[in-house]
């Protein structure tokens, strides 16, 4: 009795008082890291952790200009920072336009405006629910001053086409690599295909300290309106010596990494392939290489017996699968004074209600995790089709 009433509860969603299938719930991040741990010794044995100036932030510089093949790293306080100073780095001023997805981190859209300028919002891919470059060229006008391209969720934005339609027009472009350093897109480094990219080192990135961010660049030009903008008298925006020497030696580990990521979503992905309802983010070609710091998929409430996302997030948490939402259409966060609709955005709006993404950190785990996110989402789908087997016998 005890083994069966044992079974019920294991087969019992979690959300309802059953037995989770990963009772200890998602891995922690940042993980233990022997190196990180050395790094963060060192600093208390020489005092560096507090110094204003000393080796490890040009170290960091030296490190991350080397990986990505940029002459200029530019360190700073955060992501969100680094965005804009990239911004003012192309010139951006006063009433200039600035195009971006319509769903993308808030932030960005926050900096376009910060520095006084009009977001431009253009409508995404239906398949891989990045910036559409097909409408791209329709979004531009004589007061376009940059393009803003985030890659997304384990996703891409064509950045080779964005980059071809920018030449033709003399529009620098901003290259968003917060959620994917080291991916790669026709074996050139994310990032390397703006005038411009940004890094972020925020508490649950894959590069992190907690906080801290980069510009990086190959223009002088950029950099030095950079410069002149955040010297005064002192950084206005700094990162500091702790936090350089934490980021510096994830920099070795990065590559190999992101592989063993893209390993886990391609078996998971597999595992999956025949349940409807989650479709992974598709790349726009074999010439992309992933790097996921969340693992975007699209979610179709009709493979659930149209289970609310909202539902389903909660009853995979209940589970201990760090499953949640994803980004809130720009458009529908915002007045619609504060910025220029290029398209009726009708994929952003379903990216709204329908964006799922996977956090990272599971991402590191073995065969056994696979078999876990698999078979939570089995699991839910059980009790949907339980729901709806008992709503069509009444």
């Amino acid at each position: 009795m005890g083994d069966q009433m044992n079974f019920q509860n294991a087969e019992r969603p979690a959300i309802l008082g059953g037995i989770p299938v990963r009772p200890e719930g998602p891995p922690i991040w940042p993980r233990r890291d022997l190196q990180v741990d050395l790094a963060i010794r060192n600093l208390l044995e020489t005092g560096d952790w507090g110094r204003y100036h000393g080796r490890h932030v040009p170290e960091l510089c030296r490190r991350l200009a080397e990986y990505q093949n940029v002459e200029h790293v530019l360190p700073c306080s955060s992501g969100t920072v680094a965005v804009e100073l990239a911004l003012r780095g192309v010139g951006v001023a006063e009433k200039d336009e600035v195009i971006l997805a319509g769903y993308d981190f808030k932030a960005n859209f926050q900096n376009v405006l910060c520095v006084r300028a009009i977001p431009v919002l253009v409508d995404l891919d239906p398949l891989t629910w990045q910036l559409d470059c097909e409408k791209l060229s329709n979004a531009i006008t004589d007061r376009t001053k940059a393009i803003l391209i985030s890659h997304l969720h384990g996703g891409f934005v064509d950045a080779p086409k964005v980059r071809q339609i920018a030449d033709l027009q003399g529009i620098p472009v901003i290259e968003d690599v917060c959620q994917c350093p080291g991916a790669m897109l026709y074996g050139r480094r994310a990032g390397n295909w703006g005038d411009v990219s940004v890094l972020s080192f925020g508490g649950s990135k894959l590069l992190t300290a907690g906080r801290g961010g980069a510009v990086m660049t190959a223009r002088t030009d950029v950099a030095e309106r950079i410069k002149r903008y955040v010297h005064r008298g002192n950084d206005a925006y700094p990162l500091s010596e702790a936090q350089a020497a934490i980021v510096s030696p994830q920099i070795d580990q990065l590559d190999y990494l992101n592989g063993c990521r893209r390993e886990f979503v391609e078996k998971l992905t597999s595992k999956l392939s025949e349940n409807t309802g989650l479709s992974v983010l598709q790349t726009p070609n074999e010439n992309f290489l992933p790097a996921y710091y969340k693992v975007g998929f699209q979610y179709g409430a009709a493979g659930f017996h149209n289970m609310p996302r909202s539902l389903f997030i909660a009853s995979l948490q209940a589970e201990g699968i760090a499953f949640n939402t994803g980004f809130r259409g720009l458009h529908l966060i915002h007045a619609s004074r504060r910025f220029v609709a290029a398209d009726e955005l009708i994929q952003a709006s379903r990216a709204d209600v329908g964006m799922l993404t996977l956090h990272h950190p599971v991402l590191l785990e073995g065969a056994d995790a696979i078999d876990e996110v698999v078979a939570a989402v089995e699991k839910v789908r059980k009790w949907a089709d339980e729901i709806q087997s008992t709503h069509l016998t009444q």
